[in-house]
């Protein structure tokens, strides 16, 4: 099997497996390779691994992502890559003749093998009583989970930036917020939890669409951000679009009275707000969350 290389960071083999993609790291800082290896789609164990990995900002680490591993012979494929680059391997197989093939062959080659998922099904096992399915790929299955979350992914798409306002009351949540306040990624992130969510963006001189102060059943934010930092936001959309002519929409003061217009109109209408500056999409949605989570249980009867 030809080995990657710095110019093949991100590829597949001829069996169809990813095999590595480079973090960002300290520039210098000596690599150390991280194998990833699941019987399913990998994303469980990348979120894990980066979750950890960021606690190590001076250490350069490529991973190697080995998914949908669920045949001796792919596994003989993963083991002559691990002999190759020797690194720390996070795993997620639940057939066990797999399983131990995988952690004899790191005893042997004196790396770290750690079954990532192994103590929290173990504790809930032992919690609930219940033994685990043991099926690989089964937080992925089609269930009525997953048409939920495409449907909430394909309401976002059809409401994002205020389209389609006529059934804006079938929203779960609602964002509103002036120009660059991360609404439509935030819509994004909420769809993959399988929440309908819309956008409407606060425009001067645009009226609002009726429909958003229809909306009782929906939970409406409004999003609000520095100016100062707005301003760096609104250039950069700027220049990636090639257009470096200053306007009003990169005006400062113009853009002060933008978000004071915007954290009146919130205070009027009693819609929670929060401040998304310094905060990451992830961050943002999670604080989302916890008010939706909040307003459904106090409206319990």
């Amino acid at each position: 099997m030809e080995k990657p290389t710095d110019s093949k960071r991100s590829r597949y083999s001829e069996k169809g497996h990813r095999l590595s993609t480079d973090l960002p790291a300290a520039i210098g800082a000596e690599t150390y390779h991280l194998h990833l290896v699941s019987d399913a789609t990998g994303e469980t164990l990348t979120a894990v691994a980066r979750a950890c990995l960021v606690q190590f900002e001076s250490v350069a680490v490529m991973e190697h992502l080995w998914p949908l591993v669920r045949t001796k012979g792919q596994l003989e494929q993963v083991k002559a890559e691990i002999a190759a680059e020797p690194g720390i391997v996070l795993f997620t197989l639940v057939d066990d003749t797999l399983r131990v093939s995988l952690q004899d062959f790191c005893r042997k080659e004196n790396v770290p093998c750690i079954a990532v998922l192994d103590p929290v099904i173990a504790a809930l096992a032992s919690h609930l009583g219940v033994e685990s399915a043991g099926r690989p790929g089964r937080q992925h299955a089609m269930d009525a989970e997953y048409f939920t979350r495409i449907d909430a992914m394909n309401y976002v798409l059809a409401h994002d930036d205020g389209q389609a306002t006529a059934d804006l009351t079938e929203a779960d949540i609602i964002l509103v917020g002036v120009s660059r306040t991360s609404k439509t990624p935030t819509c994004v992130y909420l769809a993959n939890r399988g929440i309908k969510a819309a956008n409407v963006p606060i425009v001067p001189g645009c009226p609002l669409p009726a429909e958003l102060f229809g909306a009782s059943e929906s939970l409406i934010v409004g999003l609000t951000e520095n100016p100062s930092t707005l301003v760096q936001i609104r250039r950069n959309r700027l220049r990636m679009l090639k257009e470096d002519q200053e306007t009003e929409y990169t005006d400062l003061d113009r853009i002060k009275e933008e978000v004071a217009a915007a954290r009146r109109l919130f205070r009027q209408q009693g819609w929670p707000v929060i401040d998304v500056t310094r905060r990451s999409i992830e961050e943002t949605a999670a604080a989302i969350l916890h008010l939706y989570g909040q307003r459904r249980r106090d409206r319990r009867p």
